[in-house]
């Protein structure tokens, strides 16, 4: 009797299996949502102790505390660098250590910060440049003035 029940439900179970084929448009989509996820997986591109290749191999962290935010970047080999991230829009700057971070803009959306001999390239929102007063007035729509 249990033999029996079990060959319905196993000849059910492969019905089913053959009725419900995966639509493409949602496993495209799927796939797309994965790898915006991966993107953000907080892995990025660096180049550590003056290696001439990026990987994809240094992990960042991000903490608030009272003095701001910081970001932590952590190397492949159990190494670190801690940088404030500014607000000023210059980015970041190191938070420990003798060595200044320098920031260069080397893509639409990314910058390649180098500390000492390491090397890591970041998204970025850039900032546009300020307008001057006498160009922000005469942009400014006369519909939104005083909000």
């Amino acid at each position: 009797m249990s033999m029996r029940i079990f060959n319905i439900v196993a000849l059910t179970l492969a019905l089913t299996a053959c009725e419900n084929r995966p639509d493409n448009a949602v496993l495209a989509e799927a796939e797309e949502r994965a790898a915006e996820k991966a993107g953000d997986d907080g892995k990025i591109e660096c180049a550590i102790d003056g290696a001439s290749d990026f990987g994809r191999d240094c992990l960042t962290e991000r903490l608030s505390g009272e003095g701001g935010v910081t970001m932590i970047i952590r190397h492949p080999d159990g190494g670190f660098r801690r940088f404030n991230v500014l607000t000023d829009g210059r980015g970041l700057e190191a938070a420990d250590g003798f060595d200044q971070a320098n920031i260069a803009l080397v893509e639409d959306g990314k910058i390649l910060v180098t500390v000492g001999p390491d090397r890591y390239l970041l998204p970025a929102q850039v900032k546009s440049a300020p307008k001057s007063a006498g160009a922000a007035a005469a942009d400014d729509d006369p519909a939104q003035s005083g909000n």
